[in-house]
């Protein structure tokens, strides 16, 4: 009987027209989506482990890509805080990319990824503000600070008693 009213459920939902809209319904009969076609397109592998493609798309897309093998110096610490050097073998990669946005703005990226981490250019990337003002010194005081006063005392020792059993040897 569980199962009955589980299929049932599921059936019903099933049934149950969707929110989703198709492309079709949310402009009308008569939308068509923008035909894009690749242009030009290569790929190019390596045995040293490099390799280089790109591709090109009839709506003006492009990007290009490149990468190498590479040997890096890499500090490793222990958990002894002892630094050894190591080299290992990793990938650089670089490479841009050009778009034109929905908008109309004509969007090119280009990235560099190495040792030094990825590091992205772009005229539409944020970019951090700069200050330029000048920091606050802090200010001389003419005066010596007051010394906390030294005191030398003589500290008290304690007497030691070391217990004997009737016949003189010490007892531990």
């Amino acid at each position: 009987m569980k199962l009955f009213v589980i299929a049932a459920i599921l059936a019903v939902a099933a049934a149950a027209p969707s929110g989703y809209k198709t492309e079709e319904e949310k402009y009308g009969k008569d939308y068509k989506y923008p035909e894009i076609t690749v242009v030009s397109q290569s790929d190019e592998r390596n045995l040293d482990g490099s390799s280089k493609w790109n591709y090109a798309l009839s709506d003006g897309t492009t990007r290009e890509e490149e990468q190498e093998q590479k040997k890096f110096t890499v500090t490793k610490v222990d958990d002894y805080g002892k630094e050894t050097k190591e080299e290992v073998y990793g990938n650089t990669n670089k490479g841009s990319s050009y778009w034109i946005s929905a908008s109309g703005e004509k969007i090119t990226l280009t990235w560099v990824a190495d040792d030094a981490g990825f590091q992205p250019k772009g005229d539409h990337l944020p970019v951090a503000p700069v200050h330029v003002y000048e920091l606050p010194v802090a200010p001389v005081h003419e005066y010596e600070l007051p010394v906390a006063p030294v005191h030398e005392y003589e500290l008290p020792v304690a007497p030691v008693h070391i217990p004997f059993n009737g016949k003189g040897y010490k007892i531990f």
